[in-house]
């Protein structure tokens, strides 16, 4: 008899590893078991669930009768469930699904069919709820554990081929998509990246992880406003979550909400007033609002909480105005002799160690310190600077002449935009302090959306393929290009506060895509602020910036960068007369009304004398320069260069004939 009922487990449990493969055979054999076995319980419910698979009307049926007969089992109220959903009765699938959590609490396969019941009924908070109680459960990310180990480490290219594997077995894993999203968020694809995450949501509507990664992506591309939706379905799930709450945060500082921004701040160190990283993110916001004294007791309470935070004491040195003390210097270099201190925090220490010798005169000792800065952070990206050259080339090859001609009148009229270009630290957030001080135009910050639009036109040079922007621009049809231009006006107006006529975009490295600009924008204004090369390029080789700026950090990298920005700017010069207006940051020192009014004429804009005051103007300033362009202007830093021109010889050498000009070509 013993014998008898193994055989039949052996029977049943083959004909169960067919039910996904061939359920057709998985009924065949449930149907023969029923007939030997008239009533058998597991047979029955292996045939239902067989018949759900293949679509026959009869499940329901089938697993009711089961249910009714044994109404204290979950799996079978959760069969019964999905053969309803199969047949379109929501109502009843719920109900099934919900009785059968209640007597199996731990039923994780049916938690998930209630995420995916709420999701399809709009029900956001209930499917969250549910899919995070089968997260729980199920673990569905544990396959994928080599993966993700491979990601953390920043090995790639096997992350891909790992994650790119699963996703041939199946291309509907929400999880593996998430993490191949990664991939491409470390590479800076993030259209890929985007459009993964997007697919993982549309799979698993409840995923919040996918949910606040796509969120933290659209916040490294600077998209704020597309980022708050996301956040506010992910703070309903979990109104405390400290990431989620610092993110959001940081979305209202980048839409120029800075006073949203301080409350969150300041509702969070009510219950993390131990939190180094949160008095960070306070004084980043405070110093954006212009409250220094309470930006540097900020950055101060962090270092008081963990001295060896590097961020914080770098934080401090990047206000500009702050000078450390013995007593500071001391700390610091303490710090720094720690040997198992790690290489982010070592090379915040000597940035701000470079600036603190810099107060004191100190070159040789505050170069040596920007040098092994920036050496320590050029080994931890893959910037390749002949990419920028190849790009220049292909721009010039594209937007000749001929071709800009043949488009003119294309793109969006409106006039809005006043694009600031140029390299950073050239004086770019001191023209647009003046602008934004006349009372037809807004400051806003440095937006993504040209960046982003250009991404989505192939400006990424991904592994084995070529890019094909901007050489893609020349497929655009005249409706294309105006409705470009019209997507980048709605995009930008959440930053358009005050409603002015005219708004500020001072994205420095919209200069690369002056053609783009100026076939999908042709009314907007595109200024072009230059400072003297050794001046510019030092002035960026000693400001570290922490993402996106990846030709910084190395004298030879910033020396070639700014060839290519020269070169490229020169061609528009020559192809577009008179379209970009040149601003040298030398002029504007040297005599600022006649600069402000040539500045003016060209915006079209009559002259305010409040534009020459512009430092009395109070508006949140996002870059690094906030500090310097609330105080009238200086001329201290022309010529801080040439304290460390001995120093400078690699930088002479990659700016070739531009390394012998001492101002603005």
């Amino acid at each position: 008899m013993a014998q008898d009922s193994a055989a039949l487990d052996i029977r049943l449990m083959k004909a169960a590893a067919l039910l996904e493969s061939d359920p057709r055979a998985a009924a065949q054999e449930a149907d023969l078991i029923l007939r030997m076995h008239p009533g058998h319980a597991a047979a029955g419910l292996l045939l239902a669930a067989a018949r759900r698979a293949l679509g026959d009307p009869t499940a329901a049926a089938g697993f009711a009768t089961l249910a009714a007969a044994r109404p204290d089992s979950g799996p079978l109220q959760l069969e019964l469930g999905r053969a309803l959903l199969a047949q379109g009765d929501a109502a009843a699938a719920r109900a099934a699904l919900e009785r059968a959590v209640e007597l199996q609490p731990d039923l994780a396969e049916a938690w998930h069919a209630l995420a995916g019941l709420h999701a399809a009924s709009g029900a956001t908070l209930e499917c969250d709820r549910a899919y995070e109680r089968y997260q729980r459960l199920a673990h569905p990310e544990r396959h994928l554990s080599e993966a993700a180990a491979a990601l953390a480490t920043r090995r790639l290219s096997a992350a891909e081929a790992l994650l790119r594997e699963r996703l041939k077995v199946d291309p509907e894993d929400a999880a593996a998509l998430r993490l191949l999203a990664g991939v491409a968020a470390e590479r800076e694809d993030y259209v890929e990246g985007e459009r993964l995450l997007g697919e993982a949501l549309r799979l698993e509507p409840g995923y919040s992880l996918a949910r606040f990664e796509l969120a933290r992506l659209l916040h490294a591309q600077q998209k704020a406003a597309p980022m708050l939706p996301l956040l506010e379905r992910l703070l309903a799930l979990d109104p405390d979550n400290f990431r989620y709450r610092t993110l959001e945060a940081s979305a209202y500082n980048l839409l120029g909400q800075n006073e949203r921004a301080l409350q969150i701040h300041e509702s969070l160190l009510k219950t993390h007033g131990d939190s180094e990283i949160l008095w960070i993110y306070y004084g980043h916001a405070l110093r954006v609002a212009g409250r220094l004294p309470e930006a540097i007791a900020a950055y101060r309470r962090s270092i008081a909480l963990k001295p060896s935070g590097g961020e914080a004491w770098f934080s401090l040195g990047n206000l500009k105005t702050v000078r450390f003390s013995d007593a500071d210097i001391a700390a610091m270099e303490s710090e720094l002799a720690r040997p198992e201190l790690d290489d982010d925090s070592r090379l915040q220490f000597e940035f701000a160690l470079g600036k603190a010798q810099e107060d004191r005169a100190q070159y040789a000792a505050a170069f040596s310190h920007y040098a092994r800065g920036n050496a320590l952070r050029r080994a931890m990206v893959n910037y390749q600077p002949e990419l920028m050259t190849r790009f220049v080339e292909r721009s010039v090859r594209l937007f000749s002449r001929e071709f800009l001609g043949a488009r003119t009148g294309w793109g969006d009229p409106a006039p809005d935009p006043i694009f600031i270009v140029g390299l950073p630290r050239s004086g770019s957030t001191l023209v647009e302090q003046i602008l934004a001080s006349h009372s037809q135009v807004e400051g806003t910050r440095e937006l993504p959306d040209v960046a982003g639009l250009a991404l989505e036109l192939g400006a990424l040079e991904r592994p084995g393929r070529p890019p094909t922007y901007p050489q893609s621009i020349a497929h655009l049809k005249r409706e294309q290009l105006q409705e470009m231009g019209a997507r980048y006006l709605r995009q930008t107006r959440p930053h358009r506060v005050l409603g002015r006529a005219h708004f500020l975009d001072k994205m420095p490295n919209n200069f690369c895509h002056v053609g783009l600009i100026h076939l999908m924008l042709p009314n907007a204004r595109i200024i072009d602020v230059r400072r003297a090369p050794l001046a510019a390029c030092f002035a960026n080789f000693k400001q570290h910036f922490q993402q996106g700026v990846w030709f910084t950090y190395s004298l030879n990298d910033v020396g070639h960068y700014y060839r290519d920005y020269v070169r490229l700017m020169r061609h528009y010069d020559e192809v577009l007369p008179g379209r970009v207006l040149r601003v040298r940051y030398e002029g504007l020192v040297a005599d600022l009304e006649r600069e402000v009014r040539r500045l003016l004429d060209y915006c079209g804009l009559a002259f305010e004398s409040q534009c020459l005051r512009f430092y009395e103007t109070e508006r949140p300033v996002q870059t690094v320069s906030s500090e310097q362009v609330r105080r009238p202007i200086y001329t201290e830093s022309l010529e801080q260069w040439r304290h460390f021109e001995p120093w400078l010889g690699e930088l002479r050498s990659a700016l070739g004939p531009l390394g012998e000009d001492d101002v603005a070509d």
